[in-house]
């Protein structure tokens, strides 16, 4: 299967001289989960803003298709963002609106500026919103503010906003670092179920191995910004989690 994304060479800097990324090479295939871990400050957060453009890369290529991302600008980036969709790790929803009205956000590379002011979606967008909804869970909390909802809730409604872009590529970054473990494993339950059913490729950064092991079908290891592991979580064995993070006693 042809990759949805070809990653090369791709470095970051936001100090000269101190690289947070050095040098990285992927292919993400277009199924599946790829789990990215490491340990805080190895760049796994810089990697996928790098990939949606969030974070501007040093160096490299970012190939999307035969599109290369890293060198896209204006209108032809914003067009291309339409197609990653993004589960951020402190949900960014926007709080004083309603569930509604933030999963109708996933539609604003789409629909024009003046429909999104007078949020006057398209039918067949409400639509839609309601059917996401009902998938994640939360068909009785439309009309409820984001910011009267818990965690796992609103992690729920950011991961029904990204599918509302229909995106090629879902990134996921630390989905789950802000929730207790049960709702941890509820929302990747989730994640995993709705990007399968309708063919959507993932990549998340989490610290949680075991949640990566269950979960991901490919583990990505990285430390000092490299990549020094790479393939299916059975082969994640204990000398490479030394190798990722370090020391022993942890384990």
């Amino acid at each position: 299967m042809t990759p949805i994304l070809r990653i090369q060479g791709l470095e970051k800097s936001y100090t000269p001289g101190k690289p947070v990324l050095r040098g990285i090479n992927l292919e993400i295939a277009a199924e599946g989960i790829t789990a990215v871990i490491g340990p805080s400050g190895t760049g796994k957060s810089t990697l996928l803003r790098c990939i949606n453009r969030l974070v501007e890369p040093s160096a490299g290529a970012i190939w999307m298709g035969d599109v290369n991302l890293a060198g896209l600008r204006g209108r032809s980036l914003r067009a291309a963002r339409r197609r990653i969709g993004m589960v951020f790790q402190e949900y960014n929803l926007v709080e004083r609106l309603s569930v509604m009205e933030n999963v109708l956000t996933g539609r604003l590379g789409y629909v024009p500026l003046w429909r999104a002011w007078l949020r006057k979606y398209p039918p067949a967008d409400i639509e839609r919103a309601f059917t996401l909804l009902d998938a994640v869970g939360l068909p009785d909390q439309t009309t409820r503010r984001a910011d009267a909802l818990s965690g796992g809730q609103r992690q729920r409604v950011g991961i029904a906003r990204a599918l509302m872009q229909s995106p090629a590529l879902l990134l996921a970054d630390e989905p789950t670092s802000s929730l207790d473990p049960k709702t941890a494993v509820e929302v990747m339950e989730l994640m995993a179920r709705l990007t399968g059913e309708v063919g959507v490729p993932v990549i998340v950064n989490m610290h949680n191995v075991e949640l990566a092991r269950r979960f991901a079908n490919r583990i990505i290891g990285m430390t000092g910004g490299e990549v020094v592991f790479d393939g299916p979580p059975e082969a994640l064995e204990d000398h490479h989690l030394h190798q990722i993070y370090g020391g022993e006693g942890w384990l």
